[in-house]
């Protein structure tokens, strides 16, 4: 554990969720790849579409509709949506297609092998203060079996726009009723969690267990309070 900046007094925590409470890699890859298998087995005229085709149907949605990007679940569904109209598809069918190949993707993006490490560490800071799960992404804590750890749990789209923007911290600390500065946000990104947290007045921590440099890292921005390889190094400060 490292300090950066004076710790304050911490009546509350925040959590990123994704490569914070569990390793994420892996399950992307395998979400992506059956995410895809159902798009292309959706209808003949979509069988040779490549992720490539998909990667230009998205950046299309975000040419087009720039808000869209801070939902990313409407933002993937605009996209496939995209792919499937160019390919011929009816608008009809275009609209079950969507249904369809969504409904693989979630099945796979919150499969997740939880580290008993983490339900452990969730489970004593629970018993002690407060904890909100602050997502940019689309993974379901209910699915995975932590939703009961948080108080509540704030996602990108529905609840304002993507971390580092102010709307889903802002909204953390009024829901809590607590004063910014007395928040300890957690998150492996330097921009998102590190950056997005300091600026909009919590306190943050680093988790790096990638054993990344923080005075040599091109996203570094602004220095965290603190900096832990390990979650359960959070114990020690409650």
């Amino acid at each position: 554990m490292h300090f950066y900046r004076p710790p304050g007094k911490i009546r509350a925590m925040t959590f990123d969720l994704d490569d914070t409470l569990y390793d994420n890699g892996d399950v992307i890859l395998m979400t992506v790849r059956k995410t895809h298998q159902a798009l292309q087995q959706w209808h003949p005229a979509l069988e040779k579409i490549t992720l490539s085709d998909y990667e230009a149907a998205r950046d299309q949605v975000k040419s087009e509709t720039p808000q869209a990007v801070h939902d990313v679940t409407l933002w993937r569904e605009k996209a496939v949506f995209l792919v499937m109209q160019a390919a011929g598809l009816p608008e009809e069918a275009c609209r079950q297609g969507v249904a369809h190949v969504m409904s693989v993707f979630a099945r796979w993006r919150s499969d997740v092998n939880m580290p008993d490490s983490t339900h452990r560490t969730l489970r004593y800071l629970a018993d002690r203060l407060p904890l909100v799960a602050i997502t940019n992404g689309n993974a379901e804590p209910e699915k995975m079996g932590i939703a009961g750890y948080f108080r509540f749990i704030l996602r990108a789209g529905p609840d304002g726009r993507a971390k580092p923007a102010q709307d889903m911290y802002r909204l953390a600390a009024e829901r809590l009723q607590l004063p910014a500065a007395e928040i300890l946000h957690i998150g492996d990104d330097l921009t998102t969690d590190v950056a997005g947290a300091i600026a909009n007045g919590f306190q943050s921590c680093w988790i790096n267990p990638g054993d990344r440099d923080l005075m040599t890292a091109r996203d570094a921005r602004l220095l965290p309070h603190l900096e832990i390889s390990r979650l359960d190094s959070l114990m020690t400060l409650v």
